[in-house]
C-alpha cells in the first residue's frame, strides 16, 4: 500500500515543473509507446518525493534521456526509487 501511495504522490508532483531539469516524470500511459533505454536508481534517508523526482530526473539527464516513469518506490527511515529511462 505504501508503494501505491508512493508512487500516486510522484506522479501528482510530475504536474510540477523544477526549473532547468531536462528530463520529464512520465505517467504509465505516455510511457506505453516508447523504447525502454535502461534504468536508474536513486536511494538516501530523509527527504520528501520532491528530493526523489529531481534526484530521479538529474540522474536521467545524465544518461542522455529525455524522460522516465518510476518503476518502483520504497519508503520508510530510508527511501529508494527505480526508474525506466526513455529518449
Amino acid at each position: 500500500m505504501k508503494i501505491k501511495t508512493t508512487l500516486a504522490t510522484l506522479s501528482l508532483l510530475s504536474l510540477v515543473t523544477f526549473g532547468a531539469s531536462a528530463a520529464q516524470l512520465l505517467t504509465n500511459q505516455q510511457a506505453e509507446n516508447l523504447q525502454s533505454v535502461g534504468t536508474i536508481t536513486v536511494s538516501g534517508v530523509g527527504g520528501s518525493p520532491m528530493d526523489y523526482r529531481q534526484q530521479l530526473s538529474q540522474k536521467a539527464d545524465q544518461q542522455g534521456a529525455s524522460a522516465y516513469r518510476i518503476i518502483e518506490a520504497r519508503t520508510g527511515d530510508s527511501w529508494h526509487a527505480t526508474a525506466e529511462l526513455y529518449k
